[in-house]
């Protein structure tokens, strides 16, 4: 069977690096710094929800493809000490099913400069975990939550499973993992109509909550746009109950646009990565379950750092690779354009 048959994208090309200026960080032709990076530590899901994966989910990566430990630390150390990266988020999968979550956190703490650690998960075992992953380092986390009716999310994940995330949400406040975040997809004729509830739910319980319209990442690559809620009707519902004004701060490089709700101190988020693309302030490159690099959420193309990882590579080495890939990077995701291809991988094998 061929890889991109097994959803493997091909891998990059060597970028053209002779115009690059001679910088330690993770820099890209259009002025772009990354500093921040996603770390997906699993493939796996204990969930099944209808717009990422099938119900019978997906033929998972073997073992001996999946970082160790021991690689993705080295990795990550790699990215904070030589090349500026600053903020870690780890993410799946579900990456509260990888066993050695607690060291990999606690190892990536010791790093100096320390990076600032968050985590983003579906909170189905995050009660009983939240308080050892506090004290392991992590600072804070994002709960993917798209619906308070436990039918809906019966039907929406395919498992009976909203007591959990509840209470997880709970947790995770209680250790201390603040800002608790909720991220919640929107989608026509299933949960639209709770988007003023979820914000109220969000704002009685101290959450911050973040809408994202629905990207074309699932891997049964059925994504319909005419299905897809913009960030212009979640506002427009908002408003039929909240009073929405502009967040003055700057964003930067942030994904969310940011509305005071009644006036503050509370705000509601937007990433409107389809209809408002932030590409032009992307901060972020990726690291793939089984050590891929991958320089935009919906790239087309990889670079390998697992292979020469364990063919003897030196930090340096591995290093150049990085910054040489993020050289590269493209200027937009392009989902607006005539050509756009949805990415082979699916957002379970890339990291959210």
């Amino acid at each position: 069977m061929a890889p991109v048959e097994l959803g493997i994208p091909g891998v990059r090309s060597t970028p053209d690096t002779s115009t690059r200026p001679d910088l330690p960080g993770l820099i890209d032709s259009y002025g772009r710094v990354a500093t921040d990076l996603r770390v997906s530590l699993t493939d796996r899901c204990n969930l099944r929800c209808t717009y990422c994966m099938p119900a019978e989910g997906l033929e998972w990566l073997p073992g001996d493809d999946l970082l160790t430990g021991a690689e993705l630390i080295r990795l990550i150390r790699v990215a904070v000490d030589r090349l500026g990266v600053r903020e870690l988020r780890f993410t799946g999968g579900e990456p509260l099913l990888r066993k050695d979550l607690p060291q990999i956190l606690a190892a990536a703490a010791e790093l100096r400069p320390r990076p600032r650690m968050s985590l983003t998960t579906n909170a189905v075992s995050l009660a009983r975990k939240a308080r050892q992953l506090a004290l392991a380092g992590l600072d804070r986390i994002n709960v993917s939550l798209d619906t308070l009716r436990p039918d809906r999310f019966a039907a929406i994940t395919r498992r009976d499973r909203l007591d959990d995330v509840l209470t997880g949400l709970a947790a995770a406040q209680d250790a201390g993992l603040a800002p608790v975040k909720v991220n919640t997809v929107l989608m026509r004729g299933v949960n639209e109509d709770e988007a003023p509830d979820l914000l109220q739910f969000c704002l009685d319980h101290g959450y911050q909550l973040r809408f994202i319209e629905q990207m074309p990442l699932d891997a049964q690559h059925a994504w319909d746009r005419a299905k897809m809620i913009t960030a212009e009707e979640i506002l427009d519902r908002l408003s039929a109950r909240f009073t929405l004004t502009p967040e003055p701060t700057e964003r930067g490089a942030a994904p969310a646009e940011r509305w005071l709700v009644d006036g503050g101190p509370a705000t509601v988020g937007v990433i409107a990565s389809v209809t408002r693309p932030f590409c032009a302030a992307c901060d972020r490159t990726r690291l793939t379950a089984d050590g891929a690099l991958r320089t935009c959420l919906f790239a087309t193309t990889e670079t390998d750092l697992r292979g020469p990882l364990r063919a003897g590579a030196s930090d340096e080495e591995l290093a150049q690779l990085w910054r040489a890939a993020m050289w590269g990077k493209a200027r937009g995701h392009g989902i607006n354009d005539d050509g756009f291809a949805q990415p082979d991988r699916p957002m379970s094998a890339i990291g959210g």
